[in-house]
């Protein structure tokens, strides 16, 4: 597509390299009865959302890392080529995507219509077919082109995913209001093609996943979307993966926004949600020998981390945070959005009195959502 980003032919890097992938952190399904729930058809006029509080908050100290200078060791290594399961191989590689087929009628609504469908991505290894992966997509009623949301779901244990789970809510909301929005259910996730290596990388293979559905919506025949104005949206889970997919593919999207979301660095999501549950023992035989811990290989753990490449994000980023959440801790949403501003990307933080899944602040927090969407995406 003309209208995507070309890639240089001299690009040395395979999917191969960067299309592994671990699973981690957790965000709330949908199916939980106190945070399921068909999308509200009308919502009261937005309220403002709360202002970060004056004070740091007492665990701030705790969740954030210091800014270090990068030692003449890092430039080095910077200078060489990058580690197979890497972020900057992602970036390398050829991400492909494309052949979004519909599949049967989910459900029809005076305002949309829902299909279940599948995609092309990229490989999982030399010489491998593309992965198929799928999905459900809402597509407005009327005649477009349509502005178009990608939607990056939060984590739930791929032995108990069914297809859709997830962001229910956000892709009904979405669809009401005239964006096509297409929830992506990553490799190894309910109809997806499995990837063999998902246990030895971070997430990489995910971030492929959504950049291969813009690619597919964008050539899409079966159903009209302005391939210039298509945003990538993540929770929990999701918002690192939405990160990611803007480090790694910059111009590919018109905007990334990022709810709930996890840590930008990675070594931080492992100490808070793997670390605890499992001996150490266990958490390095899950990585095959590959590579260490956070502490015994922080090289790896910056490597497969967004923010030490915040600088290659083109798009507008607008993070928004519960106050209150207890599964991803506010003080990162704060570190992540500083470090944006830092490296210059457009970025914006807003915060709601509420938890991690978003009950009493949904409408309000989507309302801003799509001004947001809107703006950056004009017709």
């Amino acid at each position: 597509m003309t209208t995507l980003r070309a890639r240089d032919a001299g690009r040395l890097a395979s999917a191969a390299t960067a299309l592994v992938l671990l699973v981690g952190c957790s965000s709330t399904p949908d199916d939980d009865p106190a945070t399921s729930g068909p999308a509200p058809s009308s919502s009261p006029s937005d309220p403002a959302p709360s202002e970060e509080p004056a004070e740091p908050d007492p665990s701030e100290e705790s969740t954030e890392e210091p800014t270090e200078e990068p030692t003449e060791e890092a430039t080095e290594e910077a200078t060489e080529q990058p580690r197979p399961i890497s972020l900057a191989a992602l970036a390398q590689a050829d991400l492909t995507g494309g052949g979004l087929r519909l599949g049967a009628v989910r459900e029809r609504t005076a305002t949309y219509t829902s299909y279940d469908v599948t995609f092309r991505s990229t490989t999982a290894g030399a010489g491998t077919a593309p992965l198929r992966i799928s999905g459900v997509l809402n597509v407005p009623s009327g005649r477009g082109p349509f502005p178009a949301v990608v939607l990056a779901h939060g984590y739930i244990d791929p032995a108990y995913y069914v297809r859709g789970q997830g962001m229910t809510r956000e892709r009904g909301f979405l669809a009401e209001r005239g964006f096509v929005a297409l929830h992506v259910d990553y490799r190894n996730h309910a109809e997806s093609t499995d990837d063999p290596r998902i246990e030895t990388a971070v997430r990489l293979g995910y971030a492929a996943d959504v950049a291969a559905a813009a690619r597919a919506l964008a050539a899409s025949r079966e159903v009209r979307v302005d391939p210039d104005r298509i945003a990538l949206f993540g929770r929990s889970m999701g918002g690192g993966v939405m990160l990611k997919a803007l480090a790694a593919d910059p111009g590919l999207f018109a905007a990334g926004v990022g709810w709930a979301s996890v840590s930008s660095l990675e070594g931080q999501n492992f100490d808070h949600f793997q670390r605890p549950d499992a001996p150490v023992d266990a958490l390095r035989a899950g990585f095959r020998g590959r590579h260490g811990l956070p502490d015994e290989d922080p090289a790896f753990w910056r490597g497969v981390s967004p923010r030490p490449v915040f600088g290659d994000i083109t798009e507008p980023v607008l993070m928004v945070h519960g106050r209150f959440d207890d599964t991803c801790p506010p003080p990162w949403a704060r570190a992540t959005q500083r470090a944006l501003t830092a490296a210059g990307v457009d970025s914006t933080l807003e915060w709601y009195d509420d938890g991690h899944a978003f009950g009493p602040a949904f409408v309000a927090a989507m309302d801003r959502t799509v001004r947001f969407l809107r703006a950056r995406m004009p017709a």
